[in-house]
């Protein structure tokens, strides 16, 4: 007897995350020298992660020998002043990838109905059906959230709505109003999950704090691993209601975040020059990219993210032909979007790399 005979049948069939391959992986399967690749496929910081978060972490190794703050106390005081809202509106989480399963496990049940778009960040589908509920996907127009056509999805077995703004893999964010809206329409047994992960790369994002301070069931969304540069710590936090994260206080593990991604978050929140930087160089490389694609002929949808998403035809072969030549990038066909590639904004150096490497692809066909 094995253990696939003695497992829950709904593992066996559950989909798989397959995460972008790191530096030295590619580097050890195609014999490249690791300091010649460029990595343009998880839509990480290519300046790096805030310097004074560097300084809070290494201060907080010191400390190794002892357990986190199982609560992340300074961490929700330091969110609840900015966000004015309560510390106990706060809960962290090792990324927010931990926060949507934990919203899994306190809400969802079997048989419970999941709205969300489609393509959309693939997490929300892997938690909903985990939980043994049922995912409702509705197709994106434009490459945004259509928020008529998933209200109308709607039925009361809906539990939960995911939506994220800017959309992951589009880059797409759905105006504010219109978010607001749609979460001002929710019936009152659905729980809206908004993902703000890209948010802070945003001119004005949507506001639904009102919304909760309103009682709304809301449940936002948010990531250090972006544009304060620290994805390899895993920090992440929602906010919501007081009663809707002490339930989900109920299924988190003890000291799930650690001292040290809680002592970077707690210094990266401070430092606003380098977030700002990251925002204006973000904006000029989204720029230097989507005029490179044109010269290119390559469409590419408009983005309002730290990457961009790029139609190359085959988007499996480019895949592969650049990351040959030393230049990660993220193909979307698990996304059923064969045809296209995601691009991470980098510096201008890596950018301009990245377009001649695909000028390099064209011809070559």
């Amino acid at each position: 007897m094995d253990f696939s005979s003695l497992v829950n049948p709904s593992v066996l069939s559950q989909p798989v995350y397959e995460p972008g391959k790191p530096i030295e992986e590619v580097a050890r399967e195609l014999g490249l020298d690791p300091a010649t690749i460029i990595k343009l496929a998880s839509n990480e910081n290519p300046f790096g992660p805030s310097p004074r978060a560097v300084a809070a972490a290494r201060s907080a190794l010191e400390q190794g020998q002892l357990y986190p703050d199982g609560g992340c106390y300074a961490l929700r005081h330091r969110l609840a002043r900015k966000w004015d809202l309560g510390p106990e509106q706060f809960v962290i989480g090792n990324g927010s990838n931990e926060i949507l399963e934990l919203i899994g496990h306190a809400f969802l049940r079997p048989g419970d109905d999941v709205v969300m778009g489609a393509p959309a960040f693939v997490v929300y589908k892997l938690v909903t059906l985990l939980f043994a509920a049922r995912a409702v996907e509705v197709p994106l127009v434009r490459h945004g959230h259509d928020l008529k056509a998933m209200a109308a999805a709607i039925t009361p077995k809906t539990k939960l709505v995911f939506v994220a703004s800017p959309n992951n893999p589009t880059g797409v964010a759905n105006p504010a109003a219109d978010l607001v809206a749609f979460a001002e329409s929710l019936p009152d047994h659905v729980i809206l999950v908004y993902d703000e992960a890209y948010a802070e790369y945003l001119e004005t994002p949507p506001d639904l704090r009102p919304l909760i301070r309103a009682g709304r069931k809301i449940i936002a969304l948010r990531t250090f691993s972006k544009i304060y540069g620290l994805a390899s710590l895993r920090v992440g936090y929602g906010y919501a209601s007081a009663e809707a994260v002490r339930l989900l206080g109920r299924v988190r593990q003890p000291f799930n975040v650690n001292a040290i991604g809680q002592a970077a978050a707690l210094a990266a929140l401070d430092d606003e020059a380098f977030a700002e930087r990251c925002r204006r160089e973000n904006r000029a490389g989204l720029a230097q990219l989507e005029a490179g694609c044109r010269e290119l002929g390559l469409e590419c949808v408009p983005s309002d993210a730290n990457f961009m998403l790029v139609r190359v035809g085959q988007g499996a072969a480019a895949f592969d032909a650049l990351q040959r030549r030393g230049v990660i990038v993220r193909p979307v066909g698990s996304y059923g979007l064969p045809e296209w590639l995601r691009l991470t904004v980098g510096t201008r150096e890596q950018n301009e790399r990245l377009l001649g490497e695909l000028r390099r692809w064209q011809g070559s066909r």
